[in-house]
């Protein structure tokens, strides 16, 4: 079954706030085409994928949330309903939000300074630590991703855009194989080496990039308290999620 509900509201004017805002983000956080078209073209593929898949499998999904039916186009149960279009196109905005708002997180926290954070509200330094070599890790993934595909192009495998599309989903294929294994190799190599320094044996533990709140902080803190009431709200009037 198809990912259907994403999150709490699915408010059209909550919807739009929060695309205005991951707008702001961007502009402010600075971060360039290049370095996450990558990553906005896959999510984009799945975000249709899913949209094409919630019509395949509950084309009246729309219907039943809002208790009438609008036909478009055809009949019987696979009958395009302005309903559906607008359920669909909620869940569309869904992605276009969350998506900059992960890229701004990824892309701007220091792995280090998030770890510590996480330790300071109570979080086991174990587990924080963990999230931080995860952050850490994304970057070297993509990294290699790019070193293990050149290094296949210059022996000779074609995997640009003129290549038959089999040829470049085995050479993808390849690729992530590859990576894989690079991937188990270097975590098998962190692991003995945070053994080999009794990572684990104190119960606390001291943070180098520990940092202090300051006034951007409590202002972004703020400003997500007040998203959530705003939320809560719109559920309440509304009677529901939707507007």
């Amino acid at each position: 079954m198809p990912f259907i509900d994403i999150g709490a509201s699915f408010d059209l004017r909550y919807l739009l706030l929060l695309i205005v805002v991951t707008i702001v983000g961007l502009a402010v956080a600075g971060i360039r085409w290049r370095y996450v078209s990558a990553v906005v073209y896959f999510v984009g593929v799945f975000a249709l994928m899913n949209v094409v898949l919630i019509y395949v499998f509950a084309p009246q999904y729309g219907v039943s949330l809002f208790h009438h039916k609008t036909a478009l186009l055809g009949s019987g149960p696979y009958a395009l309903t302005l309903e559906q279009l607008v359920y669909e196109s909620i869940v569309l905005m869904k992605y276009v939000f969350s998506l900059p708002l992960a890229l701004i997180f990824l892309l701007t926290t220091n792995p280090s300074e998030f770890a510590a954070e996480l330790n300071k509200i109570g979080v086991s330094y174990r587990i924080a630590y963990a999230v931080a070599l995860t952050l850490r890790y994304i970057p070297d993934v993509q990294q290699e991703f790019v070193t293990i595909s050149h290094a296949q192009q210059a022996r000779g495998y074609d995997m640009s855009k003129k290549a038959p599309l089999v040829q470049r989903v085995r050479g993808a294929a390849g690729i992530l194989m590859s990576l894989l294994f690079l991937s188990l190799a270097r975590i098998d190599d962190i692991s003995r080496s945070m053994d080999l320094r009794r990572f684990g044996k104190e119960k606390r533990r001291s943070w180098y990039y520990q940092q202090t709140f300051r006034r951007n902080d409590w202002v972004v803190l703020v400003g997500m308290v007040v998203l959530v009431l705003l939320e809560v709200v719109l559920i309440r009037v509304t009677d529901g999620r939707f507007w």
